[in-house]
């Protein structure tokens, strides 16, 4: 009779220890945070920008696989492939318009309670800036020949796209902010309209790379259309950034 008691109370305790765990998960989800299966990598440290705000950045800029996670969801309408033997978790996600991003941040964001979204140009610029070339001084002095100092000036890093973790690291630890992906922001370029123009009605957005270009928001190859100085943007690709990750988790 006692073994069968021992034997009763163990089993009652195992069940509650299981009630425990899941308890305990259910409550971590109920508190929010990024999904663990789509939560991405965020550098070491955030970003002090000049007005005291604390900028949670993506580590790496969103690779493949991440990006088909979201295509794979049905929430993407474009599918990536990697070429050779190259690895999706590796490869940057690429050739993607601003249309493109805008569905990968919808889903991304529906996927947590951490608000995920593009930087401002003045934040890819600042975070960018300990890594980025400074620009030199023109060649030529004369205003009409200030694209002929650009061309001729033009850094000339490699335009191949390479894996994740290819160029170099800032302080806070974000990587590739040098490399050949130019990153979508969520800055509107207007050109000569008139009047404000609202997000949802704006013809092109500025990227972040070697050199600011203003790509149109339906464009996915930038060697078809862009309105950069000097060559166009190499790949189009994305990073996200936050101002409450720490909230959410």
């Amino acid at each position: 009779m006692k073994t069968v008691i021992a034997n009763h109370t163990k089993s009652i305790l195992a069940s509650c220890a299981v009630l425990a765990v899941a308890t305990l998960i259910g409550a971590a989800t109920l508190v929010g945070g990024p999904d663990p299966a789509f939560a991405p990598v965020m550098a070491e440290q955030p970003v002090q920008m000049p007005d005291g705000a604390r900028l949670y950045v993506q580590k790496y800029e969103v690779s493949v696989a991440e990006w088909n996670a979201c295509h794979d969801d049905g929430a993407c309408s474009l599918a990536l492939r990697v070429s050779g033997n190259r690895s999706a978790d590796d490869m940057p996600a690429t050739g993607l318009s601003y249309v493109d991003v805008s569905q990968y941040l919808d889903w991304i964001n529906g996927k947590s309670d951490v608000t995920f979204r593009l930087p401002t140009l003045m934040e890819w610029e600042y975070m960018a800036a300990a890594v980025l070339p400074e620009t030199p001084d023109p060649i030529f002095t004369d205003p009409e020949l200030t694209w002929a100092s650009a061309y001729l000036m033009e850094p000339q890093t490699s335009r191949t796209l390479r894996p994740r973790g290819s160029f170099d690291t800032t302080a806070e630890g974000i990587v590739d902010l040098n490399g050949s992906v130019w990153e979508w922001t969520m800055d509107c370029y207007a050109g000569a309209s008139e009047g404000q123009i609202t997000p949802d009605r704006c013809p092109a957005f500025f990227v972040g790379g070697e050199h600011v270009a203003a790509m149109s928001f339906l464009v996915r190859d930038p060697a078809r259309g862009g309105c950069a100085v000097g060559t166009p943007p190499a790949h189009l690709g994305m990073r996200l950034v936050t101002e409450n990750w720490d909230q959410g988790l």
